[in-house]
């Protein structure tokens, strides 16, 4: 088992793929990464030796931020905007689509589950 940027990769996966386990990591970074090391598209990840594993997670410490670092940053720009008071901050604090959404109907994901009004009547 692979462990690269605190995640375990799957095994059994190409290198391509097993490297989007990682948050941060897409399919466009995934093939940057295995152009830069050198490795083939179809290498699967049991098939790579030590030293290609320690050169991926090289590459990856080096150029990208991932995981842990990743995650503090979008949390702090996001705490940032809240605390400026600004549109966006104010729909993250109500927990509404920050996005310009509609907010009439849908928006399910970020409202959460619908509440139904008490003595209301069906029109």
């Amino acid at each position: 088992m692979a462990r690269i940027a605190g995640v375990n990769i799957p095994t059994q996966k190409r290198v391509v793929i097993a490297l989007q386990y990682i948050h941060g990591i897409g399919s466009k970074n995934a093939h940057e990464i295995c152009n830069k090391v050198g490795i083939p598209a179809e290498r699967r990840v049991n098939q790579m030796t030590d030293a290609e594993i320690l050169q991926i997670r090289e590459a990856i410490d080096r150029d990208y931020s991932v995981e842990g670092d990743l995650r503090r940053d979008t949390a702090m720009n996001i705490k940032r905007l809240m605390d400026l008071g600004c549109y966006r901050g104010l729909r993250h604090r109500k927990g509404l689509p920050v996005r310009g959404q509609r907010t009439h109907t849908n928006a399910r994901t970020r409202k959460g589950k619908a509440v139904a009004i008490a003595g209301k009547k069906k029109a």
